[in-house]
């Protein structure tokens, strides 16, 4: 019996909000379409129904991927009312929780590296999730022109994105903390 057309949207969304999770916890090329199905409680041989290849489900995780972190940001603004939303973003970006938990985290500090080498329709779609997430971290910026706000925004978002990322890298704790700590330091000063 053939699926219906909301059935298969329902598993092809379960398809992608696994990969997006274990392409994040385990990076893209270690992770093989056969574990990708098996956390979305489906097999191997059902992939190919929904996505002509893998790189097509990366590209699409790539732009669910930047819609979460934008749904992210918001809930931490959300959730610090006392904060300006630029605080709110930072502290919750930069936070410890967000460094150990990458399979929930920044697609762009979990994946950028792969990202970098992928096929024009992925770097195409994680141009545009990019984008998108200047977007919102710029409008956070209304007491200065656009394009002012749109330069602090790529400075911002660089900032914490490396920082995420060399936080996740090292060894030692207390340099990990460090990072996260000198970063914030760094951006909310003014």
């Amino acid at each position: 019996m053939r699926k219906s057309r909301q059935e298969a949207a329902e598993t092809r969304r379960r398809i992608v909000d696994a990969a997006s999770k274990e392409f994040r916890r385990n990076g893209i090329s270690a992770t093989g379409l056969s574990d990708l199905m098996a956390a979305a409680g489906l097999t191997h041989g059902g992939f190919y129904r929904h996505f002509n290849s893998k790189d097509d489900l990366v590209a699409e995780v790539c732009a669910s991927a930047a819609e979460m972190l934008i749904a992210s940001i918001g809930k931490e603004q959300a959730d610090h009312p006392d904060q300006s939303p630029f605080e709110a973003t930072v502290e919750g970006y930069l936070s410890a929780g967000h460094r150990d938990n990458p399979a929930e985290g920044c697609p762009f500090a979990a994946l950028g590296s792969e990202l970098t080498r992928g096929d024009d329709l992925v770097r195409g779609k994680a141009t545009e999730g990019f984008q998108e997430v200047v977007g919102v971290v710029a409008r956070q910026f209304t007491e200065v022109k656009a394009d002012v706000a749109r330069g602090r925004a790529l400075s911002a978002l660089a900032t914490m994105i490396g920082a995420l990322t060399m936080s996740r890298m090292v060894n030692d704790p207390d340099l990990s903390a460090e990072i996260l700590r000198q970063a914030k330091r760094h951006l909310l000063r003014g």
